[in-house]
């Protein structure tokens, strides 16, 4: 059986200093791999990941994840290229379909073929091809090429998803398939089960692709607290991603509500709607004993990796602390 690996992921909302100090408190701790959010309206990952590469050695790094409509394949391979060269050889690159793009007026089509498409192109840019690309989607002329150095040839390939096609996707291209917004155990059979299916369709090895579950993360020894800011903290994903877990229940009407108190400013009023239940399945949250509890029935379910999502804490250093002192060493 494969270690247990464990990573953090970090919004764009801090100022720049601050990265540094979180990624080098992850690494201290322990854990693998450190993430920058690309959600619509937050800084974009890149800067944030810098200061994370120039302040560590050891983890690996990435964004999770980039959408291929709002930012080109092309700048998409550059920024992941760039950050790899930073990091001497860390990076990693998380693609998906992208959230709240209807916001901006942004048009999603062909999503599957989008991520299909923008995997090939990083994979040939990286390795230095530049015979071109003419996709469904995406053009790369011949002879377009990056005039910089290049750390590695291919950096591993994260697709964030919560779809079962773009699961089976993921099962035949990528490394690990993350469903972001969910602690829920109950799903990585499921998603096993598609990643299995898309790797007998690209000829690869069954277990190729790591199931990564990633969910907003409060811990603290006053698990009550907790839990009452973990639910403020994960109504904005709530509406986004309730009504996408076939295994869970959401009473009539409560994404509506939810959404309706968001966009009147009120998160603890949207967050005070989620039942423990519920909450359970969309956040990692309460005493670390709690956490612990959450963490193993995923790994015994077959996951590769947790990543637990900021704000970690009712303070960040502190509930960071809390995890890699309390709840990692319960699995190594």
């Amino acid at each position: 059986m494969k270690p247990a690996r464990f990573g953090i992921g970090l919004r764009g909302d801090r100022r720049p200093s601050e990265y540094s100090g979180l990624g080098r408190l992850a690494e201290d701790l322990g854990f693998d791999v450190v993430s920058v959010f690309a959600d619509l309206g937050y800084q974009p990952p890149l800067q944030p990941l810098l200061e994370v590469a120039a302040a560590t050695h050891r983890v690996s790094l990435g964004p999770a994840c980039i959408n291929p409509y709002t930012t080109h394949p092309v700048e998409i391979a550059s920024q992941i290229a760039a950050l790899d060269l930073a990091s001497n050889g860390r990076a990693y690159l998380g693609v998906a379909k992208g959230a709240w793009l209807k916001s901006i007026g942004v048009a999603q089509p062909r999503p599957l073929q989008a991520i299909r498409e923008t995997a090939d192109i990083v994979r040939r840019l990286l390795a230095g091809d530049d015979s071109g690309f003419q996709g469904e989607l995406f053009t790369v002329e011949a002879g377009f090429r990056f005039e910089f150095e290049v750390a590695r040839k291919q950096v591993p390939l994260l697709v964030g998803s919560w779809g079962e096609r773009t699961a089976a996707l993921a099962g035949e291209i990528a490394g690990e398939l993350k469903v972001g917004g969910s602690a829920n155990a109950r799903l990585v059979p499921l998603k096993l089960s598609r990643l299995a299916e898309g790797a007998a369709r690209g000829g690869r090895d069954a277990g190729s692709t790591g199931v990564v579950l990633g969910a907003v993360t409060v811990v603290d020894e006053d698990g009550a607290a907790a839990r009452e800011r973990a639910r403020s903290a994960v109504a904005m994903y709530f509406e986004i991603v309730a009504g996408l877990d076939p295994t869970v229940a959401v009473p009539e009407g409560m994404v509506d509500e939810v959404g309706r108190l968001l966009r009147t400013g009120d998160d603890r009023g949207a967050g005070s709607l989620i039942p423990d239940e519920l909450l359970d399945r969309f956040a990692f949250s309460g005493t670390p004993v709690h956490v612990v509890q959450q963490v193993r029935d995923i790994f015994d379910a077959g996951a590769a990796r947790v990543e637990f999502g900021a704000p970690f804490g009712l303070d960040a250093y502190r509930g960071l602390t809390l995890l890699g002192e309390r709840v990692l060493p319960e699995f190594r």
